[in-house]
């Protein structure tokens, strides 16, 4: 399993050479992974065991400006799991603030690069920017490098910019199009949070629902989709309607919500339990039905449209 260090300090002082990568990895999509995957070529060129990835806790937008933060596509603990996957050995994940944000490209190199992880090689996107007021690239780096004993080199994104990147992944969101941004991912877009009590009205109306509010996570656009539930504590996975939006059939509820069916179990107790939602396709748009009556009628075709659907597609690993 991946080593993960929070700050420089826990970083093994016996650590020994490294291929670092670094940036937000917010997602870890497809573009992520190929950057990964040239790092570890590059490790396995050199002889090299271990391939870091440097990360930021919050995500620098929400430090620097916070009201341009964009929502999260992935929670640390869920990012962390993801670059493990995607074939890093130790992830660095760095509290960012307004002090680090002031740091100059040579700081940066000297306390985190070829200080505290005492790099090798260094890959990142070829559009990485570091530094106080974004001063360095990756001719920066380069040059740094060739000072402190290290070579970088930025990698072009073969798929390009407008399918591998965190802001093409939240736009297909936006849309609903919840399968352009699996594509983009190389995966199926979850949801990750912990189930809460809610109002209870989905068990009242025969469809028990687990309530996980996105919070500042991202989350596709209201409606209806066919996906699964998956419980963090044990893996199971369970094929699910889910809900997004606030459910505007009822007077007085503001809050969006992330709410997720169990096909045909009404025995699960989630409650207090960490889950991740994952969407697959859409059903339809959010609506306002005039009775309950006639919301039952349509979550009873949502359940079987998403019965159907699922029918056809291999459950998630």
């Amino acid at each position: 399993m991946t080593d993960v260090w929070r700050s420089t300090g826990e970083v093994p002082a016996d650590l020994g050479r490294t291929v670092v990568t670094i940036g937000n990895f917010d997602g870890v999509h497809l573009g992520h992974q190929h950057v990964i995957r040239r790092a570890r070529e590059v490790a396995d060129g050199l002889g090299i065991a271990r391939v870091v990835a440097v990360t930021f806790d919050p995500h620098p937008i929400a430090v620097l400006r916070p009201e341009h933060a964009p929502p999260t596509l992935t929670d640390i603990t869920s990012r962390v799991v993801l670059l493990d996957r995607a074939g890093v050995d130790a992830v660095l994940v760095l509290p960012f603030s307004r002090e680090v944000a002031d740091w100059s490209p040579e700081r940066f190199v000297d306390e985190v690069v070829s200080g505290a992880l005492r790099a090798a090689a260094v890959v990142v996107g070829a559009n990485f920017r570091f530094g106080n007021r974004a001063a360095g690239d990756v001719a920066t780096l380069r040059d740094l490098g060739a000072e402190r004993g290290f070579t970088a080199e930025g990698i072009p994104l073969d798929g390009g910019p407008q399918v591998w990147s965190s802001t093409c992944v939240r736009n297909c969101l936006v849309a609903g199009d919840v399968e352009g941004a699996a594509e983009a991912l190389g995966r199926t877009f979850g949801v990750r949070g912990e189930v809460v009590r809610g109002d209870r009205r989905g068990r009242e109306l025969g469809y028990p629902t687990a309530n996980v509010p996105p919070g500042g996570s991202a989350a596709p656009a209201d409606g209806v989709y066919a996906g699964w539930l998956r419980r963090e504590d044990t893996g199971e996975v369970f094929p699910a309607a889910i809900s997004v939006g606030t459910n505007p059939t009822f007077a007085g509820e503001r809050e969006r919500r992330v709410e997720a069916y169990v096909l045909d179990r009404d025995d699960l107790e989630l409650y207090g339990v960490v889950v991740e939602v994952l969407f697959l396709d859409r059903i339809r748009g959010m609506r306002r039905f005039d009775s309950a009556d006639q919301l039952v009628e349509t979550m009873a075709d949502d359940v079987r449209r998403t019965r159907e659907r699922l029918a056809t597609e291999e459950q998630p690993a």
